[in-house]
């Protein structure tokens, strides 16, 4: 099979030839359809995120076909449409997984990270891990879901627990997570602001388009404090902007799994019972309740096919910021 392999942080992905990959027990096949590029992908690479499995075949956001099963795996048919997400396997038996929190998990395995991912034409997957597809969905439209959507969700749903049903929702950053999470923040009867790069009126008309109330650079104001903020974004200074613009008791959630270092702050903006969290990973309890909210709304999602040997230019064009919404590799 194809694949695009990292063999050093820091450098290029290399196109190969490799082995059909042979799935353990417990984990399924998959002929890969589409696969989402990610910006924890350019962390990965870029040595922002240590310790990965070198040579490494990235890639989190994947949908494919189920061609064979291992011994053990029984839950989707040969032929099955599946989502393979970031979170890979957990050990079930440490304190965070006996409590439901198997996104803290110690030994958590992670897709495109410490196992091989979809920048491939197959890969595998433990089938306890990984989502069927939603009727109506095609392969290149629902590879964001896998990563942007869910991480996007978790966040979301973190933002309306702390903040009790927030009305009035930032997302800072508005790339692949935001332009989905606007799509159910809108229908779940938020007024949302959007903030992106200064200047950027493209982005801008996209969030507006899409049911943003205001929409402006992250450097803005908004014309009313906000009771949640979300930052997808992973620029630090971020932080202290957007604690500013949140109202009495609002709520700031730190999407991303790198951020760049958050400056000093006044504690005068974190006062008044403001607070800050971050969300980690995923747990499969996320990802039923995304995907069963996927297949209800549905949620359209804007993206850009590459080709897999134009992994590399996928993801240059990801960190100067010219995708709208999401950039996806096409095997």
């Amino acid at each position: 099979m194809k694949a695009m392999v990292l063999h050093r942080q820091t450098e290029p992905l290399r196109l190969e030839e490799m082995p059909i990959p042979e799935p353990e027990k417990g984990q399924v096949l998959v002929k890969v359809e589409a696969c989402g590029v990610c910006r924890t992908d350019l962390h990965i690479l870029d040595g922002e995120l240590p310790g990965p499995k070198l040579p490494l075949i990235p890639g989190h956001e994947i949908i494919g076909r189920v061609v064979s099963r291992a011994e053990g795996a029984q839950r989707y048919e040969v032929g099955t449409r599946v989502g393979i997400p970031w979170l890979a396997w957990s050990c079930g038996e440490c304190s965070f997984c006996t409590r439901g929190l198997e996104n803290l998990c110690l030994k958590a395995r992670f897709t495109g990270y410490h196992v091989d991912g979809g920048y491939a034409e197959y890969c595998t997957a433990f089938e306890d891990y990984i989502y069927p597809l939603p009727e109506g969905y095609d392969p290149q439209e629902s590879a964001p879901l896998m990563c942007a959507g869910l991480i996007g969700y978790r966040s979301y749903a973190m933002a309306r627990s702390m903040a009790e049903e927030p009305t009035r929702l930032g997302l800072y950053g508005f790339g692949a997570a935001a332009h989905i999470i606007i799509q159910i923040a809108v229908h779940e009867g938020c007024r949302v602001f959007a903030f992106t790069r200064d200047g950027d009126e493209r982005k801008q008309a996209f969030a507006r388009s899409l049911g943003a109330q205001w929409a402006g650079g992250s450097s803005e104001t908004p014309p009313e404090p906000l009771d949640a903020a979300i930052i997808f974004a992973p620029a630090g200074p971020l932080v202290p902007q957007a604690l500013r613009t949140l109202d009495r008791g609002g709520v700031l959630i730190c999407a991303g799994i790198y951020m760049s270092d958050i400056p000093s702050f006044a504690y005068e903006d974190l006062w008044w019972e403001r607070k800050i969290a971050s969300v980690a990973n995923l747990t499969r309890r996320d990802g039923h309740e995304f995907m069963a909210l996927a297949a209800k709304l549905p949620i359209k999602t804007e993206t850009v096919p590459y080709r897999l040997e134009e992994a590399n230019k996928a993801l240059e064009d990801l960190r100067a910021g010219r995708i709208k919404g999401a950039a996806v590799l096409i095997p």
